[in-house]
């Protein structure tokens, strides 16, 4: 189970500190999508980002009892001076992987060729995603914590990122961004809006939750 207590997150701008997230609250159950809408800058990103681990909060908590992914094809964790191998023994080590198995299968799924043993700053930002996401999907989460801005690459790779997030781990919980609906309602089962830092449930009910979206 996932669960978001008073999620709030402030930010500081030009004119004092702005709310991006007020107070949200919400549970995931393992095997549950939902899907998280709202115009760009509402919050999403931020939200799958406090959830993942990746930047505090201002206050409230998170519950975990089920393993939750890192936001997939995020690449900020990378140490930037180490080589993407590197990176990738480190990932080994700390979640207690087979090296020469989990190489192979970042090899293959990256496509990064001899680049993977350069410094990752080096990359550009679709190499890091690339690296990221096949980093997300060897290691096996309850609950994946999907960005639509990981879709990165060339249509076969595309494919293949559909192929892994959405066949092969169809049973396992995720949350969702994506301003594609035809996606959101072929996906999930809940959703939700953020708007003016508020976050609404929609649950078992995706139409009204598209339909306030487009009508903000």
């Amino acid at each position: 189970m996932l669960r978001c207590i008073d999620v709030t997150k402030d930010y500081p701008s030009a004119h004092g500190r702005r709310r991006i997230l007020n107070k949200v609250n919400f549970q995931l159950a393992p095997g549950e999508k939902l899907g998280v809408l709202g115009r760009n800058g509402a919050g999403k990103s931020t939200l799958i980002r406090l959830i993942g681990g990746v930047e505090p909060m201002t206050s409230g908590r998170i519950e975990r009892t089920m393993s939750i992914s890192w936001p997939l094809a995020f690449g900020g964790a990378f140490q930037g001076s180490l080589s993407g191998l590197d990176n990738l023994r480190f990932i080994c080590r700390i979640y207690g992987l087979d090296y020469s198995v989990t190489r192979a299968y970042v090899d293959d799924f990256a496509e990064l060729g001899a680049q993977i043993a350069e410094p990752v700053k080096t990359y550009s930002s679709g190499m890091r995603a690339r690296l990221a996401f096949a980093l997300s999907i060897v290691i096996e989460f309850d609950c994946y914590l999907i960005d639509e801005v990981i879709m990165v690459g060339d249509a076969r790779f595309h494919k293949r990122c559909q192929e892994e997030l959405f066949v092969k781990r169809k049973d396992r919980a995720m949350i969702l961004v994506s301003h594609d609906m035809g996606f959101m309602r072929d996906t999930c089962n809940r959703a939700a809006l953020i708007a003016n830092g508020t976050f609404t449930q929609y649950n078992e009910d995706i139409s009204a939750a598209i339909s306030a979206y487009e009508a903000l």
